[in-house]
This record gives structure tokens, C-alpha cells and sequence, in this order.
């Protein structure tokens, strides 16, 4: 993909072809260990009790439509070990099931797709508490925020593509749904100094051995591999359509990255662009389509980011590039360098 020289400002432009793909922004993990406080007897939401959520030892079987609180829990765990369900949302839906299998080979348990006693078992190995409370600053709800337009043009026309709510924002920084986020605190208005109830993803700890990346276009799983072939992490994916812009099968390499990228339509590059569409620059900023971060690759016009959209994560298909929700896409800048190979297989 054709970039402006890496000495250019925070924001250079990115000439890309996926335009489904719309991204939010990421706060880390650092960032929320300092805020978010686990421990507390009751939530900001009335009558929820989070020591009964966190201390639950219970270890159903769950599998695909199974829902509830003991998904959650399964969900955060797996979060908290890179193996991501995308949204965190209480639903034990097709990401799910994807990230349990990879866990699964990654722990070298039976892989089955379903948490087991065993998955319970190895996944509680992390005792760290599974909900926070967390305080709600006069930043966070400073915002700006601005409803994102959904004709190109108009997006031209803002000076940052910014969050549109301080619910979607925080529920970026939590990895969850924003209908979960509520749900969590009963529906309760956000205020600043209020404590609200928020999954505690701060105490993920990165794998240390990544060296490569391979893709598995029938799964839509990226797995992050060490030396040995084996799974560190991996995240949900969406890819291209196979009728017009189909994700190639082989081996590819991350060529560069780029933060907090702007962005450029151009309508020659893609097969779907209205007749009378205009080549124009979008701002960087978290609804960038874009996104925060930008990995690109070795095949022209494609690289590796998030989307605004996370619901449609491992669901819908791109204009060709991939993408993950956007805090998977930061974590995985965290493990993953220029010179990486993506291996990418049926």
C-alpha cells in the first residue's frame, strides 16, 4: 500500500481498499489497571452482587447458544489469555466456539469446541477478579463526540473521525458490547464519578514468543504462532468475499505499521464505489476506516486493522482487507513487527 514516508506527522495517509471497515479507538491495558478496582461487595448497578459473579465456581458445559453469566466468565478468561471472543457479550456464539478450539490446541487439551471441566480448569488458572468497578472521569465524558456520517463525503468534512458516544468509547476500552455494558449496570446514566461494573481485562498478560502469523480463512481465526508453529494467541477475523475480493492463499509478510492513520477513498480501487464517487481524505481518529493502527502487508492496497463495527466481527466480509475488533488489533501490534509472514490458508 502506498504510504507517506514514516518521518511525516502522527497521521500519515494510507491509500487502502477496505472500506466496510470503520474502526474505534483503544485505551490499554496499562491505562485501566490504574483505574479499574475489583473487589467491591456491590456495583454501581442496584442489587447486582460482583463477589457472587467473581468467587462463582461453578463449571458448566457450555456450548454454542448457551448464554448467561457463566459465559461471561468463560469470555473474560479467554480475553485475558489472547484468545478473544471479539465482544464480550454473555453470548456463546461462533467466535466463541473458533477462540475455545484455538485455546484448546494452544493448552493441548481435547479440542472439542465446548468449555469442558478440563478448559474450566486450565482457564482458572488466572484467579484475578473477573469484573472491576471502574470510575467515570470528567475526560471520559468530555468526549468530543460526534455522530459518524455515512456518505464518505461527509466524513471529508470532519477535522477527527471521533467516538459518537461515551458509551461505545467505554465500552471499546472494556471489550464489551455496549447493550452488554448496560446490562452490567442496569441501564444506569454514566456520570462522572459514578463507579460503573466493567469485565477487568486489565490483567492480560502478553505472550512473550510471538514470531509469526498465520490465517485460517474457513475458521476466520489469526493465530499468533511462536517458534515452534504453536498458538500464543489468536483473535476473530473478517475477511474479503470470495467474488470480488477474495483474501489470496500463501504467504504474505507485514511490510509496516502505522498509528493513528488517516485515511484515503479512493474509488479506482474498488469494484462497489458509487459512479460519482470522489478520491477524498478522511481524519484520523477512532471511527477512522482505519482504524487506531494500521499493519499493512506485502500484497498492495491490504493490510491488517480494526473496524467501528465490532458485532460484525468473524461475521460479515471486507472489501479485502482483514479485520479485528479494534482492541484486538492494537494487542496484536503489541506482538507482531515488519517482517512478520502471515501464512494464509484455506
Amino acid at each position: 500500500m502506498p504510504m507517506t514516508s514514516p518521518t511525516f506527522p502522527r497521521a500519515p495517509r494510507l491509500l487502502a481498499i477496505c472500506l466496510c471497515c470503520a474502526a474505534l479507538g483503544f485505551t490499554g491495558a496499562s491505562a485501566l489497571a490504574k483505574t479499574a478496582k475489583s473487589g467491591a461487595k456491590t456495583s454501581a448497578s442496584a442489587g447486582f452482587d460482583m463477589d457472587a459473579f467473581n468467587n462463582a465456581s461453578d463449571s458448566p458445559l457450555l456450548k454454542t447458544g448457551s448464554k448467561g453469566p457463566a459465559v461471561v466468565r468463560a469470555q473474560i478468561l479467554l480475553d485475558r489469555a489472547w484468545f478473544s471472543c471479539g465482544e464480550i457479550d454473555g453470548r456463546y456464539a461462533a467466535n466463541m466456539q473458533r477462540m475455545v478450539k484455538a485455546y484448546q490446541t494452544a493448552r493441548s487439551l481435547k479440542v472439542t469446541g465446548t468449555v469442558t471441566p478440563e478448559t474450566w480448569k486450565a482457564l482458572r488458572e488466572d484467579s484475578a477478579p473477573l469484573l472491576a468497578t471502574y470510575t467515570v472521569t470528567d475526560k471520559d465524558l468530555a468526549g468530543p463526540f460526534e455522530k459518524t456520517p455515512a456518505d464518505m463525503a461527509e466524513r471529508a468534512k470532519m477535522k477527527a473521525m471521533v467516538f459518537e458516544s461515551v458509551d461505545e468509547a467505554l465500552a471499546e476500552k472494556f471489550h464489551t458490547s455496549i447493550a452488554y455494558l448496560k446490562q452490567l449496570n442496569g441501564g444506569r446514566k454514566i456520570e462522572a464519578g459514578k463507579d460503573i461494573v466493567v469485565p477487568n481485562v486489565s490483567s492480560a498478560t502478553a505472550p512473550a514468543k510471538a514470531t509469526s502469523i498465520e490465517i485460517d480463512k474457513s475458521e476466520r481465526v489469526l493465530y499468533v504462532l511462536d517458534a515452534e508453529k504453536r498458538p500464543v494467541a489468536a483473535f476473530p477475523i473478517s475477511i474479503g468475499n470470495e467474488k470480488n475480493d477474495p483474501l489470496p492463499i500463501g504467504m504474505l509478510a507485514i511490510k509496516n505499521e502505522v498509528k493513528n492513520p488517516s485515511f484515503t477513498y479512493d474509488p479506482k480501487l474498488l469494484k462497489n464505489a458509487p459512479k460519482d464517487a470522489k478520491k477524498i481524505d478522511i481524519a484520523p481518529g477512532p471511527n477512522n476506516p482505519v482504524g487506531s493502527i494500521w499493519l499493512g502487508l506485502t500484497k498492495p492496497h491490504w493490510g491488517i486493522h480494526g473496524t467501528s463495527k465490532p458485532s460484525n466481527v468473524g461475521h460479515s466480509e471486507t472489501n479485502g482487507c482483514i479485520h479485528l475488533t479494534n482492541w484486538d488489533a492494537e494487542r496484536l501490534s503489541t506482538l507482531a513487527k515488519a517482517g512478520f509472514k502471515v501464512d494464509i490458508k484455506l
